[in-house]
Protein backbone atom coordinates (compact mmCIF):
# COMPACT_ATOMS: atom_id res chain seq x y z
CA UNK A 1 0.00 0.00 0.00
CA UNK A 2 1.25 3.46 -0.82
CA UNK A 3 1.72 5.52 2.31
CA UNK A 4 3.22 8.98 2.66
CA UNK A 5 6.18 9.48 4.94
CA UNK A 6 5.41 11.29 8.17
CA UNK A 7 8.89 12.79 8.17
CA UNK A 8 8.16 15.01 5.20
CA UNK A 9 8.13 18.16 7.34
CA UNK A 10 11.51 19.82 7.42
CA UNK A 11 13.15 20.34 10.79
CA UNK A 12 16.00 22.51 9.57
CA UNK A 13 16.28 26.19 8.75
CA UNK A 14 13.49 27.08 11.12
CA UNK A 15 14.77 30.48 12.09
CA UNK A 16 15.80 33.57 10.24
CA UNK A 17 16.94 37.08 11.00
CA UNK A 18 13.40 38.24 10.23
CA UNK A 19 12.14 37.34 13.69
CA UNK A 20 10.13 34.42 12.28
CA UNK A 21 9.23 31.60 14.61
CA UNK A 22 10.06 27.93 13.96
CA UNK A 23 7.70 26.58 11.35
CA UNK A 24 6.18 23.48 12.88
CA UNK A 25 7.10 23.42 16.53
CA UNK A 26 4.81 26.12 17.82
CA UNK A 27 1.55 24.22 18.20
CA UNK A 28 0.90 22.01 21.18
CA UNK A 29 0.65 18.41 19.85
CA UNK A 30 -1.83 17.53 22.57
CA UNK A 31 -3.98 20.48 21.61
CA UNK A 32 -3.79 19.54 17.93
CA UNK A 33 -4.90 16.02 18.72
CA UNK A 34 -7.84 17.05 20.89
CA UNK A 35 -11.13 16.03 19.26
CA UNK A 36 -13.28 18.96 18.26
CA UNK A 37 -16.81 19.19 19.49
CA UNK A 38 -20.01 20.96 18.42
CA UNK A 39 -19.83 23.10 15.29
CA UNK A 40 -16.03 22.84 15.27
CA UNK A 41 -16.37 19.20 14.29
CA UNK A 42 -17.69 20.16 10.87
CA UNK A 43 -16.58 23.81 10.55
CA UNK A 44 -13.39 24.95 8.86
CA UNK A 45 -10.30 23.07 10.03
CA UNK A 46 -7.98 25.83 11.29
CA UNK A 47 -5.20 23.74 12.85
CA UNK A 48 -2.51 25.04 10.44
CA UNK A 49 -3.19 28.62 11.54
CA UNK A 50 -1.70 27.78 14.94
CA UNK A 51 1.67 27.72 13.22
CA UNK A 52 3.00 31.29 12.85
CA UNK A 53 4.98 30.71 9.64
CA UNK A 54 2.03 29.16 7.81
CA UNK A 55 -0.26 31.85 9.22
CA UNK A 56 1.92 34.51 7.61
CA UNK A 57 1.90 32.75 4.24
CA UNK A 58 -1.88 32.30 4.46
CA UNK A 59 -2.44 35.92 5.50
CA UNK A 60 -0.55 37.09 2.43
CA UNK A 61 -2.98 35.04 0.34
CA UNK A 62 -5.94 36.65 2.10
CA UNK A 63 -4.67 40.11 1.18
CA UNK A 64 -4.07 39.35 -2.50
CA UNK A 65 -7.05 37.09 -3.20
CA UNK A 66 -9.36 40.06 -3.68
CA UNK A 67 -6.72 42.46 -4.98
CA UNK A 68 -5.66 40.17 -7.80
CA UNK A 69 -9.26 39.87 -8.92
CA UNK A 70 -9.50 43.66 -9.21
CA UNK A 71 -6.75 43.53 -11.83
CA UNK A 72 -8.32 40.42 -13.42
CA UNK A 73 -11.50 42.46 -13.98
CA UNK A 74 -9.77 45.73 -14.90
CA UNK A 75 -7.58 44.36 -17.70
CA UNK A 76 -10.36 42.85 -19.90
CA UNK A 77 -12.60 45.85 -19.12
CA UNK A 78 -9.92 48.29 -20.28
CA UNK A 79 -9.17 46.24 -23.39
CA UNK A 80 -12.87 46.10 -24.29
CA UNK A 81 -13.22 49.84 -23.70
CA UNK A 82 -10.31 50.51 -26.05
CA UNK A 83 -11.32 48.09 -28.82
CA UNK A 84 -15.05 47.42 -28.43
CA UNK A 85 -14.22 43.81 -29.29
CA UNK A 86 -14.59 40.68 -27.17
CA UNK A 87 -12.18 38.97 -29.56
CA UNK A 88 -9.37 41.19 -28.28
CA UNK A 89 -10.28 40.21 -24.74
CA UNK A 90 -9.85 36.58 -25.76
CA UNK A 91 -6.52 37.31 -27.47
CA UNK A 92 -5.28 38.93 -24.27
CA UNK A 93 -6.18 35.79 -22.32
CA UNK A 94 -4.12 33.71 -24.73
CA UNK A 95 -1.26 36.22 -24.45
CA UNK A 96 -1.12 35.49 -20.75
CA UNK A 97 -1.37 31.70 -21.10
CA UNK A 98 1.95 30.97 -22.82
CA UNK A 99 4.17 32.81 -20.29
CA UNK A 100 2.18 31.25 -17.47
CA UNK A 101 2.84 27.74 -18.80
CA UNK A 102 6.53 28.34 -19.58
CA UNK A 103 7.39 30.13 -16.36
CA UNK A 104 5.35 27.81 -14.15
CA UNK A 105 7.34 24.84 -15.42
CA UNK A 106 10.64 26.70 -15.13
CA UNK A 107 9.57 28.27 -11.83
CA UNK A 108 9.02 24.82 -10.38
CA UNK A 109 12.64 23.93 -11.17
CA UNK A 110 13.84 27.24 -9.72
CA UNK A 111 11.81 26.65 -6.54
CA UNK A 112 13.63 23.35 -6.05
CA UNK A 113 17.10 24.92 -6.33
CA UNK A 114 16.90 28.18 -4.33
CA UNK A 115 15.58 29.49 -1.03
CA UNK A 116 11.83 29.54 -1.68
CA UNK A 117 11.32 32.51 0.62
CA UNK A 118 13.70 34.61 -1.48
CA UNK A 119 11.99 33.49 -4.67
CA UNK A 120 8.61 34.50 -3.22
CA UNK A 121 10.02 37.91 -2.28
CA UNK A 122 11.34 38.52 -5.80
CA UNK A 123 8.24 37.30 -7.63
CA UNK A 124 5.72 39.04 -5.38
CA UNK A 125 7.68 42.26 -5.83
CA UNK A 126 7.60 41.68 -9.58
CA UNK A 127 3.82 41.25 -9.58
CA UNK A 128 3.46 44.42 -7.46
CA UNK A 129 5.60 46.44 -9.87
CA UNK A 130 3.57 45.10 -12.80
CA UNK A 131 0.34 46.22 -11.12
CA UNK A 132 1.91 49.64 -10.58
CA UNK A 133 2.78 49.80 -14.30
CA UNK A 134 -0.83 48.88 -15.12
CA UNK A 135 -1.91 51.84 -13.00
CA UNK A 136 0.57 54.22 -14.67
CA UNK A 137 -0.54 53.32 -18.20
CA UNK A 138 -4.19 53.73 -17.21
CA UNK A 139 -3.84 57.01 -15.33
CA UNK A 140 -1.73 58.57 -18.11
CA UNK A 141 -4.27 57.57 -20.76
CA UNK A 142 -1.74 55.66 -22.86
CA UNK A 143 -4.53 53.67 -24.50
CA UNK A 144 -2.34 50.94 -26.00
CA UNK A 145 -3.71 47.41 -26.23
CA UNK A 146 -0.21 46.15 -27.05
CA UNK A 147 1.17 47.59 -23.80
CA UNK A 148 -1.68 46.00 -21.86
CA UNK A 149 -0.98 42.60 -23.40
CA UNK A 150 2.77 42.87 -22.71
CA UNK A 151 2.11 43.81 -19.09
CA UNK A 152 -0.37 40.95 -18.77
CA UNK A 153 2.20 38.50 -20.16
CA UNK A 154 4.81 39.86 -17.71
CA UNK A 155 2.40 39.55 -14.79
CA UNK A 156 1.54 35.96 -15.69
CA UNK A 157 5.24 35.13 -15.99
CA UNK A 158 5.84 36.38 -12.44
CA UNK A 159 2.79 34.46 -11.25
CA UNK A 160 4.08 31.31 -12.95
CA UNK A 161 7.37 31.68 -11.06
CA UNK A 162 5.59 32.43 -7.80
CA UNK A 163 2.88 29.76 -7.62
CA UNK A 164 5.07 26.62 -7.44
CA UNK A 165 7.28 28.09 -4.69
CA UNK A 166 4.30 29.28 -2.66
CA UNK A 167 2.50 25.95 -2.68
CA UNK A 168 5.63 23.83 -2.30
CA UNK A 169 6.54 25.82 0.83
CA UNK A 170 3.43 24.63 2.67
CA UNK A 171 4.90 21.18 3.31
CA UNK A 172 7.80 22.84 5.13
CA UNK A 173 5.48 24.87 7.35
CA UNK A 174 2.91 22.30 8.53
CA UNK A 175 3.10 18.58 9.34
CA UNK A 176 1.86 15.99 6.86
CA UNK A 177 -1.40 15.32 8.71
CA UNK A 178 -2.38 19.00 8.34
CA UNK A 179 -1.66 19.36 4.62
CA UNK A 180 -5.29 18.80 3.61
CA UNK A 181 -6.46 21.40 6.14
CA UNK A 182 -3.84 23.89 4.92
CA UNK A 183 -4.91 23.38 1.31
CA UNK A 184 -8.55 23.87 2.30
CA UNK A 185 -7.71 27.16 4.04
CA UNK A 186 -5.81 28.47 1.02
CA UNK A 187 -8.37 27.29 -1.52
CA UNK A 188 -11.25 28.80 0.46
CA UNK A 189 -9.55 32.18 0.46
CA UNK A 190 -8.97 32.02 -3.29
CA UNK A 191 -12.58 31.04 -3.97
CA UNK A 192 -13.76 33.89 -1.75
CA UNK A 193 -11.61 36.23 -3.81
CA UNK A 194 -13.17 34.90 -7.02
CA UNK A 195 -16.57 35.93 -5.69
CA UNK A 196 -15.82 39.12 -3.75
CA UNK A 197 -13.18 40.55 -6.12
CA UNK A 198 -15.35 40.93 -9.25
CA UNK A 199 -18.29 42.19 -7.17
CA UNK A 200 -16.06 44.80 -5.51
CA UNK A 201 -14.55 45.78 -8.86
CA UNK A 202 -18.01 46.28 -10.34
CA UNK A 203 -18.98 48.48 -7.40
CA UNK A 204 -15.75 50.53 -7.40
CA UNK A 205 -15.35 51.29 -11.11
CA UNK A 206 -18.26 53.78 -11.23
CA UNK A 207 -17.04 55.42 -7.99
CA UNK A 208 -13.23 55.68 -8.25
CA UNK A 209 -12.55 54.66 -11.84
CA UNK A 210 -10.80 51.74 -13.46
CA UNK A 211 -7.20 52.92 -13.00
CA UNK A 212 -7.42 52.91 -9.23
CA UNK A 213 -8.20 49.18 -9.21
CA UNK A 214 -4.64 48.55 -10.36
CA UNK A 215 -3.29 50.80 -7.61
CA UNK A 216 -5.28 49.00 -4.91
CA UNK A 217 -3.87 45.68 -6.12
CA UNK A 218 -0.31 47.07 -6.06
CA UNK A 219 -0.74 48.34 -2.49
CA UNK A 220 -2.19 45.00 -1.37
CA UNK A 221 0.82 43.24 -2.85
CA UNK A 222 3.12 45.41 -0.71
CA UNK A 223 1.48 43.84 2.35
CA UNK A 224 2.07 40.42 0.79
CA UNK A 225 5.77 41.18 0.32
CA UNK A 226 6.01 42.15 4.01
CA UNK A 227 4.29 38.95 5.14
CA UNK A 228 6.61 36.83 2.98
CA UNK A 229 9.62 38.78 4.28
CA UNK A 230 8.81 37.51 7.77
CA UNK A 231 8.75 33.84 6.75
CA UNK A 232 11.61 31.58 7.85
CA UNK A 233 14.32 30.75 5.35
CA UNK A 234 13.32 27.82 3.10
CA UNK A 235 16.54 26.67 1.41
CA UNK A 236 16.84 23.32 -0.41
CA UNK A 237 17.29 20.36 1.93
CA UNK A 238 19.79 18.66 -0.39
CA UNK A 239 22.57 19.79 -2.70
CA UNK A 240 19.93 21.16 -5.11
CA UNK A 241 21.33 24.66 -4.68
CA UNK A 242 24.37 23.57 -6.74
CA UNK A 243 22.16 22.73 -9.75
CA UNK A 244 21.07 25.20 -12.40
CA UNK A 245 17.32 25.40 -12.97
CA UNK A 246 17.38 24.61 -16.66
CA UNK A 247 15.59 22.41 -19.16
CA UNK A 248 17.20 19.28 -17.77
CA UNK A 249 15.64 19.92 -14.35
CA UNK A 250 12.22 20.57 -15.93
CA UNK A 251 12.46 17.29 -17.86
CA UNK A 252 13.56 15.54 -14.66
CA UNK A 253 10.32 16.72 -13.08
CA UNK A 254 8.23 15.07 -15.78
CA UNK A 255 10.34 11.93 -15.49
CA UNK A 256 9.70 11.92 -11.75
CA UNK A 257 5.94 12.10 -12.36
CA UNK A 258 6.09 9.20 -14.82
CA UNK A 259 7.93 7.05 -12.27
CA UNK A 260 5.56 7.84 -9.39
CA UNK A 261 2.19 6.44 -10.30
CA UNK A 262 0.22 8.21 -7.57
CA UNK A 263 1.37 11.63 -8.77
CA UNK A 264 0.63 10.80 -12.40
CA UNK A 265 -2.83 9.49 -11.55
CA UNK A 266 -3.69 12.57 -9.48
CA UNK A 267 -2.91 14.74 -12.51
CA UNK A 268 -4.96 12.47 -14.77
CA UNK A 269 -7.94 12.70 -12.41
CA UNK A 270 -7.82 16.49 -12.57
CA UNK A 271 -7.47 16.50 -16.36
CA UNK A 272 -10.51 14.21 -16.70
CA UNK A 273 -12.56 16.47 -14.42
CA UNK A 274 -11.61 19.77 -16.04
CA UNK A 275 -11.37 18.89 -19.73
CA UNK A 276 -14.60 16.87 -19.92
CA UNK A 277 -16.55 18.45 -17.09
CA UNK A 278 -15.97 22.22 -17.06
CA UNK A 279 -18.84 23.69 -19.11
CA UNK A 280 -18.26 27.43 -18.52
CA UNK A 281 -17.92 28.13 -22.26
CA UNK A 282 -21.58 27.12 -22.61
CA UNK A 283 -22.89 29.41 -19.85
CA UNK A 284 -23.74 32.30 -22.22
CA UNK A 285 -25.60 29.96 -24.60
CA UNK A 286 -27.49 28.32 -21.73
CA UNK A 287 -28.33 31.68 -20.19
CA UNK A 288 -29.78 32.82 -23.51
CA UNK A 289 -31.51 29.69 -24.79
CA UNK A 290 -32.40 27.57 -21.75
CA UNK A 291 -32.70 30.03 -18.88
CA UNK A 292 -33.64 33.14 -20.87
CA UNK A 293 -37.12 33.39 -19.29
CA UNK A 294 -35.45 34.04 -15.92
CA UNK A 295 -33.56 36.99 -17.36
CA UNK A 296 -30.42 36.39 -19.39
CA UNK A 297 -28.21 38.67 -17.28
CA UNK A 298 -29.38 37.14 -14.00
CA UNK A 299 -28.97 33.62 -15.34
CA UNK A 300 -25.45 34.28 -16.62
CA UNK A 301 -24.32 35.83 -13.35
CA UNK A 302 -25.73 32.97 -11.28
CA UNK A 303 -24.16 30.31 -13.51
CA UNK A 304 -20.70 31.84 -13.24
CA UNK A 305 -21.00 32.42 -9.48
CA UNK A 306 -22.45 29.03 -8.50
CA UNK A 307 -19.29 26.89 -8.65
CA UNK A 308 -17.12 29.35 -6.65
CA UNK A 309 -19.90 29.73 -4.07
CA UNK A 310 -20.14 25.97 -3.69
CA UNK A 311 -16.36 25.66 -3.43
CA UNK A 312 -16.26 28.35 -0.75
CA UNK A 313 -19.00 26.56 1.20
CA UNK A 314 -17.00 23.34 0.95
CA UNK A 315 -13.97 25.13 2.36
CA UNK A 316 -15.93 26.58 5.25
CA UNK A 317 -17.04 23.05 6.11
CA UNK A 318 -13.61 21.50 5.62
CA UNK A 319 -13.68 19.98 9.10
CA UNK A 320 -16.06 17.36 7.72
CA UNK A 321 -13.39 15.88 5.44
CA UNK A 322 -9.92 17.34 6.06
CA UNK A 323 -8.95 14.61 8.56
CA UNK A 324 -9.58 11.78 6.09
CA UNK A 325 -6.48 9.65 5.63
CA UNK A 326 -7.32 7.95 2.33
CA UNK A 327 -6.46 10.92 0.16
CA UNK A 328 -6.49 9.01 -3.11
CA UNK A 329 -9.97 7.62 -2.57
CA UNK A 330 -11.23 11.07 -1.60
CA UNK A 331 -9.94 12.47 -4.91
CA UNK A 332 -11.66 9.76 -6.93
CA UNK A 333 -14.97 10.09 -5.09
CA UNK A 334 -14.87 13.89 -5.37
CA UNK A 335 -14.17 13.82 -9.12
CA UNK A 336 -17.02 11.37 -9.71
CA UNK A 337 -19.29 13.59 -7.60
CA UNK A 338 -18.22 16.53 -9.76
CA UNK A 339 -19.15 14.60 -12.91
CA UNK A 340 -22.52 13.56 -11.47
CA UNK A 341 -23.32 17.15 -10.44
CA UNK A 342 -22.38 18.47 -13.90
CA UNK A 343 -24.62 15.82 -15.45
CA UNK A 344 -27.47 16.96 -13.20
CA UNK A 345 -26.79 20.55 -14.23
CA UNK A 346 -27.07 19.63 -17.90
CA UNK A 347 -30.39 17.86 -17.32
CA UNK A 348 -31.90 20.82 -15.41
CA UNK A 349 -34.43 23.03 -17.12
CA UNK A 350 -34.98 25.12 -13.98
CA UNK A 351 -32.36 27.81 -13.35
CA UNK A 352 -32.44 27.34 -9.60
CA UNK A 353 -32.01 23.59 -9.83
CA UNK A 354 -29.15 24.14 -12.27
CA UNK A 355 -27.47 26.56 -9.86
CA UNK A 356 -27.87 24.05 -7.03
CA UNK A 357 -26.15 21.34 -9.09
CA UNK A 358 -23.31 23.73 -10.00
CA UNK A 359 -22.89 24.65 -6.34
CA UNK A 360 -22.71 20.93 -5.48
CA UNK A 361 -20.06 20.57 -8.18
CA UNK A 362 -18.17 23.41 -6.51
CA UNK A 363 -18.17 21.53 -3.19
CA UNK A 364 -16.85 18.41 -4.95
CA UNK A 365 -14.20 20.49 -6.70
CA UNK A 366 -13.01 21.89 -3.37
CA UNK A 367 -12.67 18.40 -1.88
CA UNK A 368 -10.78 17.19 -4.95
CA UNK A 369 -8.54 20.24 -4.91
CA UNK A 370 -7.70 19.82 -1.24
CA UNK A 371 -6.66 16.19 -1.49
CA UNK A 372 -4.92 16.46 -4.85
CA UNK A 373 -2.82 19.24 -3.39
CA UNK A 374 -2.09 17.19 -0.28
CA UNK A 375 -1.00 14.22 -2.39
CA UNK A 376 1.39 16.39 -4.41
CA UNK A 377 2.96 17.74 -1.22
CA UNK A 378 3.14 14.45 0.70
CA UNK A 379 4.04 11.97 -2.05
CA UNK A 380 6.82 14.07 -3.60
CA UNK A 381 10.19 14.67 -1.96
CA UNK A 382 11.07 18.25 -1.04
CA UNK A 383 13.60 18.63 -3.87
CA UNK A 384 10.82 17.82 -6.36
CA UNK A 385 7.86 19.68 -4.85
CA UNK A 386 8.44 22.89 -6.79
CA UNK A 387 8.43 21.08 -10.12
CA UNK A 388 5.32 19.13 -9.16
CA UNK A 389 3.56 22.39 -8.33
CA UNK A 390 4.72 23.89 -11.61
CA UNK A 391 3.08 21.07 -13.53
CA UNK A 392 0.01 21.40 -11.30
CA UNK A 393 -0.23 25.12 -12.16
CA UNK A 394 -0.10 24.31 -15.87
CA UNK A 395 -2.79 21.62 -15.53
CA UNK A 396 -5.07 23.93 -13.54
CA UNK A 397 -4.60 26.77 -16.02
CA UNK A 398 -4.67 24.71 -19.20
CA UNK A 399 -7.44 22.20 -18.44
CA UNK A 400 -10.33 24.70 -18.34
CA UNK A 401 -9.07 26.40 -21.51
CA UNK A 402 -9.08 23.07 -23.35
CA UNK A 403 -12.55 22.50 -21.93
CA UNK A 404 -13.68 25.84 -23.37
CA UNK A 405 -12.68 24.68 -26.86
CA UNK A 406 -14.16 21.20 -26.44
CA UNK A 407 -17.48 22.29 -24.92
CA UNK A 408 -17.83 25.29 -27.21
CA UNK A 409 -17.42 23.08 -30.28
CA UNK A 410 -19.68 20.32 -28.95
CA UNK A 411 -22.31 22.84 -27.85
CA UNK A 412 -22.45 24.34 -31.34
CA UNK A 413 -22.79 20.92 -32.96
CA UNK A 414 -25.10 19.04 -30.59
CA UNK A 415 -26.66 21.67 -28.32
CA UNK A 416 -25.44 23.06 -25.02
CA UNK A 417 -27.35 20.76 -22.66
CA UNK A 418 -26.37 17.63 -24.60
CA UNK A 419 -22.71 18.66 -24.49
CA UNK A 420 -22.85 19.29 -20.73
CA UNK A 421 -24.55 15.95 -19.97
CA UNK A 422 -22.13 14.03 -22.19
CA UNK A 423 -19.18 15.73 -20.51
CA UNK A 424 -20.43 14.93 -17.03
CA UNK A 425 -21.01 11.29 -17.88
CA UNK A 426 -17.54 11.05 -19.43
CA UNK A 427 -16.05 12.36 -16.16
CA UNK A 428 -17.86 9.69 -14.13
CA UNK A 429 -16.98 6.90 -16.55
CA UNK A 430 -13.37 8.00 -17.01
CA UNK A 431 -12.77 8.32 -13.27
CA UNK A 432 -14.37 4.94 -12.57
CA UNK A 433 -12.12 3.31 -15.18
CA UNK A 434 -9.10 5.09 -13.66
CA UNK A 435 -10.02 3.84 -10.18
CA UNK A 436 -10.56 0.24 -11.26
CA UNK A 437 -7.62 -0.03 -13.63
CA UNK A 438 -5.02 1.60 -11.38
CA UNK A 439 -5.49 0.80 -7.68
CA UNK A 440 -2.45 2.85 -6.60
CA UNK A 441 -4.42 6.09 -6.32
CA UNK A 442 -7.45 4.71 -4.48
CA UNK A 443 -5.17 2.96 -1.98
CA UNK A 444 -3.00 5.98 -1.25
CA UNK A 445 -3.26 7.29 2.31
CA UNK A 446 -1.20 9.27 4.81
Amino acid sequence: MYRASRTAVDTTSNTTDNDAEPHDATADPAEAATPRGGWRRWGMDTRPLRRPAYRRLWSSTVVTAVGSQLTAVAVPKQIYDLTGSSAWVGYASLAGLLPLVVFALWGGAVADSVDRRKLLLVTNTGVAVTSLLFWIQAVTGLGSVLVLMVLLALQQAFFGLNAPARTASIARLVPTEELAAANALGSTVMQTGLIAGPLLAGALIPVIGLAELYLIDALALCLTVWAVHRLPALPPLTDAASRRAGLREVVAGFRYISLHKVLLLSFLADIIAMVFGMPRALFPQLASQTYGPYGEGLALGLLFAAIPVGAMAGGLLSGTFSRARRHGLMVLVAVMAWGAAITGFGLSSSLWVAVAFLAAAGVADMVSMVFRGAILLSAATDEMRGRMQGVFTVVVAGGPRLADVLHGTAGSQFGARTAVVAGGLLVVAGTLILALATPALRRYEV
